[in-house]
């Protein structure tokens, strides 16, 4: 039989738009749009028929959630009071699509600090938990503006696409498949994120980030994968329901039109992110730290002895708490990395951001975990060496 090869996390990318939203803002925005609604529905709210929204504040936001602000591709349309969404005009067939544009931005990062050409590169994966289109790939279109060889798939498992991706990638790299892996996790949250609800509106930002995964023998440096482990229960307490068998007639301008004129709901408002955040927590929390440690006792780690976890930016509570039970007491701060006061949550990319701007002080033979965790339920786990 030929002999397993192992795989090294070689290189890291990112991309971060130019605009960001405080929280400030973003409570300004939605409470204008509070008081719009309650005045337009005054009488059916007097009447008992309505129910009258409640105001939102910066205490409230940061309390839920730990963050603070978010980076996004358009601030102009997610704080307009009569849209509440992002102008993100739809591209050509001809143009570059968004995913794709921002996905690249993140590669060429990983590539140059990789310090090797990019038709090294044997596969593509575009590991993200919203697709602009079903097809073509857009991992295939990453492929194609990257002048990379080989071939390319998207994958989709929501908040863990990226560890799933590393997973993918490292057994490529192990059957002797591939050389080197290109992951790719674009993120545009904020276009499928409702603003108009008190309690998700503050939760996403966009971003994109980039890993690649190499064979052993073959990288300068880097970070030896020691294991990766997938988990998914389904649930329904994370969804969304956009898809072509469901959409609405001319989806675009029924949303435009809807949010133009104030309407109570707009066509697409049951078609993005929903979750029960309680229930979530419930779930997932004890799902994740008990995988983490018997992961870690597996392949013979002490999850005590982490010098570092990168655990997907959710929410500061379940990061605490996850921190906590695997480390068996308060993490410091450099042990357990959050960038979601800054990032907000940023789906499939907000561990590999976390890993990307917070891996220094490593000595080779250090240990730490990337972790996901997200709705399907989905788990990912990557426990990762300093070489």
């Amino acid at each position: 039989m030929p002999q397993t090869r192992e795989a090294v996390i070689a290189a890291t990318g990112l991309f971060t738009p130019d605009q960001s939203v405080s929280n400030a803002e973003l409570v300004t925005a939605f409470n204008a749009y509070v008081d719009r609604f309650n005045a337009d529905n005054a009488a059916g709210i007097a009447a008992g028929e309505i129910e009258a929204l409640q105001p939102s504040s910066v205490e409230f936001v940061e309390k839920a959630s730990g963050i603070k602000s978010r980076f996004v591709l358009d601030k102009s349309g997610i704080l307009d009071p009569a849209r509440m969404t992002p102008h993100l005009p739809e591209r050509s067939n001809d143009e570059i699509s968004i995913l794709a544009e921002i996905a690249v931005r993140a590669a060429e990062d990983a590539i140059a600090r990789w310090g090797k050409p990019a038709s090294q590169i044997d596969a593509v994966l575009c590991a993200a938990s919203n697709m602009q289109r079903p097809y073509p790939a857009m991992a295939i279109e990453v492929q194609q503006a990257l002048g990379i060889g080989g071939f390319a798939f998207d994958m989709n498992v929501a908040c863990s696409s990226a560890t799933f991706g590393i997973k993918t990638a490292a057994d490529f790299i192990a059957s002797g498949s591939c050389r080197a892996v290109l992951i790719v996790n674009p993120e545009v949250c904020s276009a499928h994120l409702n603003f108009k609800d008190r309690d998700s509106h503050f939760i996403f930002g966009d971003v994109a980030t980039a890993v690649i995964v190499e064979v052993a023998d073959e990288a300068d440096g880097g970070w030896d994968i020691l294991g990766t482990r997938l988990k998914t229960e389904f649930s329904n307490n994370i969804r969304n329901n956009f898809g072509f068998l469901n959409r609405p007639a001319r989806p675009t301008q029924a949303l435009d039109s809807a949010q133009a004129n104030g309407e109570a709901a707009d066509p697409l408002t049951d078609r993005l992110f929903v979750q029960q955040g309680r229930k979530v927590f419930k779930d997932v929390v004890p799902m994740v730290s008990d995988m983490i440690v018997d992961h870690a006792g597996e392949l013979g780690i002490d999850p005590t002895g982490l010098k570092r976890m990168w655990l997907h930016q959710a929410n500061i509570n379940m990061n605490q708490f996850i921190g906590r039970k695997v480390l068996g007491r308060e993490p410091e701060p450099h042990e357990n990395v959050i960038i979601l006061d800054e990032y907000a949550n940023t789906s499939s990319a907000g561990s590999i951001i976390a890993f990307h701007l917070h891996n220094d002080g490593f000595e080779s033979g250090d240990t730490g975990l990337i972790c996901s965790f997200g709705a399907g339920y989905s788990a990912g786990t990557v426990f990762v060496r300093k070489r």
